[in-house]
């Protein structure tokens, strides 16, 4: 009988597939992004955020579809991972988020080359593509895109708010509040994973639990994570001023470790233009409730975020809504010009404030507030602040108080020759105040 031929393996010359994803928009969008990451490290394949190192052939970008600006930078990102596709430098470019959601029938036909479209609630079907099982045991568990010692945690998704000039509704969908023992799980994890500040954020914080638990729940939310051991910071971000619970303040003030903060839009301070938001409140109520807040817990540090440019906004709204600034003296103030969009009630009236006046009244209304900041920061000058430590950039350390949230609020630069633990809290004498930064030295 003749020997049998050895049979040889080809071998192997493929490359494991390497997915970066890229999240535009909002904090909720990076929870969205790190949820997708953990999915995917789940079932054994590398993944990375927003990599420049272009080892990856994969691309997953995650869209924003909140205002025109975003809109241009979603759409522009797309095309730039589209124009590497074709170029060789990747195998598949997929885009999620909110802006898929909203567009992806007119998305699909614009820019074909987009291997797949995805809407804010297709994490499953998206897995799929990648021939990956959606885990429901990896409940709040995620791979942080934020550094170790802070994180998001997104306690409801959509809105069930009518404001006629937001499209949220029409991408997330209506309010569902998560579980609170779901999300004290979630937070216990990423305490053993380091975080010490944990960000609660919603599009509406103050609706949590109405729809499940048929009552307003964020104050029992807030006492068990309170309880959660080494949870050093937690901070609220978007709550809505209309019925808004008042004795979330008393857990405030009760529990050390809630943060003397509350991030609360308010959109505008004219009776006319609050009505025509559909915001539910008056300028009258608006004052009593910050009245409110600021009585029950001291020292407490609010911001909002104001539009300007809003169909039939006058220079008079204008004048008021500066008035109001002045009046309240936010600590922290955001503001956005009026976009247009289409399906939200607004869309019916005319975009009547041509889009340089809508700029111009901006800058206005952010002087007023440039100095607000600056007057508020210079009454810091000599006082101490626990501060924790985000970075080093430059040979200084940068941190923030609890009076401030990540990116959009001051910063704390500190000067010292020691060598300061990132994601430590450290005790900073202020010695330099500026319009929006903080300088100080070490206690």
């Amino acid at each position: 009988m003749l020997p049998l031929p050895v049979r040889t393996m080809k071998a192997r010359t493929l490359k494991k597939d390497k997915v970066n994803i890229i999240t535009l928009g909002c904090s909720k969008n990076m929870v969205d992004s790190e949820v997708l990451s953990g999915q995917l490290q789940a079932n054994d394949i590398d993944v990375v955020h927003e990599s420049t190192k272009k080892d990856h052939n994969i691309v997953v970008v995650n869209t924003c579809g909140f205002i025109d600006k975003a809109k241009e930078e979603s759409v522009n990102t797309i095309l730039d991972q589209v124009a590497l596709k074709k170029k060789g430098k990747l195998d598949k470019v997929y885009v999620t988020g909110c802006l898929s959601h909203r567009y992806r029938e007119d998305l699909e036909r614009e820019i074909p080359e987009v291997d797949a479209w995805f809407g804010t609630m297709e994490l499953p079907l998206m897995l799929r593509q990648f021939e990956a099982d959606y885990k429901a045991e990896l409940l709040g568990e995620r791979m942080l895109s934020t550094p170790s010692h802070y994180a998001y945690l997104k306690i409801s998704e959509g809105c069930n708010r009518t404001c006629s000039f937001c499209a949220i509704p029409l991408m997330r969908g209506t309010h569902v509040s998560r579980p609170i023992e779901e999300l004290v799980r979630e937070a216990e994890g990423l305490v053993r994973r380091g975080v010490k500040e944990i960000m609660l954020i919603a599009q509406e914080l103050t609706y949590y639990g109405l729809d499940s638990y048929k009552r307003r729940m964020l104050p029992d939310l807030l006492h068990r994570l309170a309880d959660v051991r080494g949870l050093e910071w937690i901070r609220l971000h978007y709550a809505y001023p209309s019925k808004f619970p008042l004795e979330i303040l008393d857990v405030m003030r009760e529990r050390d470790n809630i943060c003397n903060y509350l991030d609360m839009p308010l959109q505008h301070a004219s009776d006319a233009m609050l009505k025509a938001m559909r915001r539910q409140i008056t300028r009258a109520e608006m004052t009593e409730l910050i009245h409110s807040i600021r009585q029950r817990v001291p020292g407490i540090c609010l911001r909002t975020t104001l539009i300007a440019g809003f169909p039939g906004e006058t220079p008079d709204d204008v004048e008021e809504l500066k008035g109001f600034l002045r009046e309240h003296r936010f600590d922290r103030v955001g503001i956005f010009t009026y976009s247009h969009e289409e399906s939200t009630s607004a869309h019916g009236l005319e975009d009547d404030v041509p889009a340089m006046e809508k700029q111009e009244r901006a800058q206005e209304i952010m002087e007023v507030q440039q100095q607000i900041s600056y007057e508020k920061n210079q009454e810091k000058i000599g006082r101490v602040f626990r501060t924790l430590i985000d970075k080093k950039e430059a040979g200084r350390y940068i941190g923030r108080t609890e009076f401030d949230s990540v990116e959009v609020d001051n910063e704390v630069i500190v000067a010292t020759e020691k060598r300061l633990p990132i994601g430590e809290f450290v005790h900073v004498r202020i010695t330099t105040a500026y319009d929006y930064d903080l300088e100080g030295v070490i206690v």
